[in-house]
């Protein structure tokens, strides 16, 4: 479906999600854990041993240099600039732009958009995410076909936004319909919502 591009913004909201340490014991082997706890009473002693595993670090957006050419898997080309987002396909090579400083984002406000482009049997996903609390680090896309998982880039000295991007294959069995796309959200490192976009 080639040539087929939406464009569209919304504004966002804010939630929250909670993570929990894990703990873990050893037994000896050849014993119970029943019979070491036992042992441990009929000696007088009783005794714990807890291991506290870290969290893993959360990811964040990836930093480049204005100008910087960031190759996507179906061989688009993504590049940001202090005036906004840079793109080009393998079916149009010629560059396009999407500014951040006309006027048309509030990059006060918290908010994410979508571009959806088809080029034959996959969708490129992209679009701009600014404004939100604390420090982007995943984005998703929930479409008709399942959740889709993108990637961030960010220019460097904290500009208040930054370019998401993805690729998904278009189902076979969706034929000529495509797909639907019901929402895009960012979240920052705490798992909080930075920018949310509802369509359906």
């Amino acid at each position: 479906m080639p040539g087929i591009k939406k464009y569209v913004a919304a504004t966002a909201a804010t939630a929250a999600l909670l993570g929990l340490p894990t703990v873990s014991y050893a037994v000896p082997q050849g014993r119970t854990a029943h019979d070491t706890a036992r042992a441990a009473v009929e000696r007088g002693t009783t005794g714990t041993v807890t291991r506290t595993v870290p969290a893993a670090k959360a990811p964040t957006a990836r930093i480049v240099a204005p100008g910087q050419r960031v190759r996507v898997s179906d061989g688009s080309r993504i590049w940001l600039t202090e005036e906004g987002k840079h793109w080009t396909t393998p079916d149009d090579p010629e560059p396009r732009f999407r500014s951040v400083v006309d006027g048309n984002i509030d990059l006060g406000a918290p908010g994410v958009s979508l571009q959806a482009e088809g080029l034959g049997g996959h969708y490129l996903l992209s679009g701009l995410y600014y404004g939100g609390t604390g420090t982007a680090s995943r984005v998703t896309v929930r479409t008709t076909a399942g959740t889709v998982h993108g990637r961030l880039l960010e220019l460097g000295g904290s500009p208040g936004w930054g370019v998401w991007y993805a690729t998904v294959d278009l189902p076979a069995d969706r034929g000529k319909d495509g797909l639907d796309f019901l929402s895009v959200v960012v979240r920052d490192t705490e798992g909080r919502i930075y920018a949310r976009l509802g369509l359906n």
